[in-house]
């Protein structure tokens, strides 16, 4: 049977407190990539009561995305929109997700983005990656922006971090790995990085910054 949206903000708030549940609830988080990254972030985010998801990307489920990414194995061929839109409320019914299945762009990033409280960068292309953080830091200097760099391999955990660099801009990762010939995106190592860009979006929304 499933819990009333009463039941779970109780069991919430008796984890996390009220006055930081309530905080977690009012807030709105875009994700931009539901990859690797994307897709963990949103699970993560849901499960912790963020009340309000913006998902955005232009791709499909493939089969080679199960070993890393937050799908099943019946959504391959899906849009990852669609289908994160649907195992997310299995988790967290009573959330409210916003989705948008296209490309983001220099020209509609201002209108997807500008609800959010928080911004994740998700992209696996470097391009996208860069042309997301120039946008937001010159267009939209009011937003938080958390973003990834360096998950790859097999190197230790223990390398993937989170960077204060600027006011309201963190990287998360090592800075270093990418994506090469015996290189891999292991699931472990890009849920670490999805773990710590989910958990610096709640440090955020709760007002405890890095340093």
């Amino acid at each position: 049977m499933l819990p009333s949206k009463e039941e779970m903000e109780h069991a919430l708030k008796n984890r996390h407190g009220g006055e930081l549940q309530n905080k977690f609830a009012k807030a709105t988080v875009a994700i931009c990539g539901l990859g690797g990254l994307g897709s963990n972030i949103a699970i993560a985010l849901a499960r912790a009561g963020v009340g309000h998801l913006i998902l955005i990307d232009y791709d499909k489920v493939d089969i080679t995305n199960l070993h890393r990414q937050q799908y099943k194995a019946d959504q391959p061929g899906r849009y990852k929109t669609e289908a994160l839109h649907d195992n997310l409320k299995e988790i967290a019914p009573y959330i409210t997700i916003d989705i948008h299945t296209l490309r983001v762009t220099q020209e509609n990033c201002r209108e997807l983005l500008n609800r959010a409280d928080i911004i994740c960068e998700a992209f696996d292309q470097a391009q996208e990656k860069s042309m997301l953080v120039n946008t937001v830091l010159e267009e939209m200097p009011e937003k938080y922006l958390v973003c990834a760099s360096g998950m790859a391999g097999m190197d230790s955990a223990n390398r993937i971090q989170t960077r204060k660099i600027t006011e309201r801009f963190y990287l998360c990762g090592d800075g270093v790995s990418d994506v090469a010939e015996g290189n891999g995106l292991f699931s472990s190592r890009v849920m670490l990085c999805a773990a710590h860009e989910a958990h610096m979006v709640l440090r955020i929304i709760a007002e405890e910054y890095e340093v």
